[in-house]
């Protein structure tokens, strides 16, 4: 943790690096301020009780559906470096989750807990002519995928190091983690530096908790997922929600489960995936060598070969 903090304390490092790009608008077509990028759709729906709830979203492909889930302070382009090798024979969406990325937050009528999230997705489902989707959720979205497997609303359950399957001690240090960041790059003076730093060492420093292969992550990966957490209106919400007992319990029978965790997650580490198994005795556990917390940006290519394998025809 120390050297996250560092790294977004200390003025001249790689957090104050990325300052100027943690304020700029969240999206924007290159030249053309306030338009979207073309491939961004709305969609609202509402679920039995609820509220409308609005997301933005991504969808690519024709074939098998499948949903992607982004993780906390995160956006759907999270899976932007592994969803151009899933959509071949697969009808792909990926979505920002409400308060994150270009989806506006929840009514504050509705309660913040991943069974209120099992709802509105299943009525997303309905609304996008989904039966029985494929899910891919990492982090947070892990495990909200885990729990629309229990709903039965889904014909697979892929995880990427899913929230919630921690220790008191574990989740607090998560916690303080992703708080420190958050607000340390939110205290930084806009325009310290137009540019992001370019060494080695300044892109490790910044990008060494959530990265297992913080050489390979470009500086601007890095700077784009500092500055979406920063910029997450549900960020907060989401972790005082996260705090609960119990967030996930019992199995889940009659759904393939499969479990990935990078080898160098130093957020949560990789031996919560026993617990995880201890639950979901039928869940296949399958470890991504040298990923840390963000798989999908250390190694894109092994994630969408295991996703790919875990989504194709139903293992005997």
């Amino acid at each position: 943790m120390s050297s996250l903090i560092a790294a977004v304390d200390r003025p001249g490092r790689a957090a104050r690096a990325a300052a100027a790009h943690f304020r700029r608008p969240a999206e924007r077509v290159a030249g053309q301020p306030g338009r979207l990028p073309p491939q961004v759709s709305f969609a609202e729906a509402r679920a039995a009780g609820l509220p409308p709830v609005t997301v933005a979203y991504e969808r690519q492909g024709v074939g098998e559906p499948l949903v992607l889930l982004h993780g906390l302070g995160h956006t759907r382009q999270a899976w932007h470096s592994v969803l151009p090798l899933l959509v071949d024979g697969r009808d792909a969406i990926a979505l920002d989750l409400p308060g994150f990325g270009l989806s506006p937050d929840l009514d504050p009528a509705i309660p913040r807990e991943p069974g209120t999230a099992v709802s509105f997705l299943g009525a997303f489902f309905r609304e996008w002519g989904l039966d029985r989707p494929h899910v891919v959720g990492h982090s947070l979205g892990g495990l909200i995928a885990l729990r629309l497997g229990q709903a039965g609303l889904v014909r697979s359950v892929t995880t990427l190091a899913p929230a919630g399957f921690w220790t008191g001690a574990e989740r607090r240090y998560a916690y303080a983690v992703l708080t420190a960041a958050r607000h340390g790059v939110r205290l930084l003076p806009e325009g310290t530096l137009a540019g992001p730093a370019r060494s080695t060492a300044r892109r490790a420093a910044s990008s060494g908790t959530p990265y297992g292969r913080s050489d390979d992550c470009s500086e601007d990966t890095a700077v784009a997922a500092f500055r979406t957490m920063a910029d997450s209106t549900a960020f907060t919400a989401t972790l005082r929600a996260g705090r609960e007992r119990g967030l996930f319990t019992g199995d889940i029978p009659g759904v393939p489960v499969t479990v990935a965790w990078g080898t160098h997650d130093c957020l949560l580490p990789p031996w919560q995936a026993a617990r995880v198994k201890a639950m979901i005795p039928g869940a296949r556990i399958v470890p991504l060598p040298g990923c840390g917390h963000v798989p999908m940006d250390d190694d894109p290519v092994l994630v969408a070969e295991m996703i790919r394998e875990a989504t194709g025809p139903v293992r005997v």
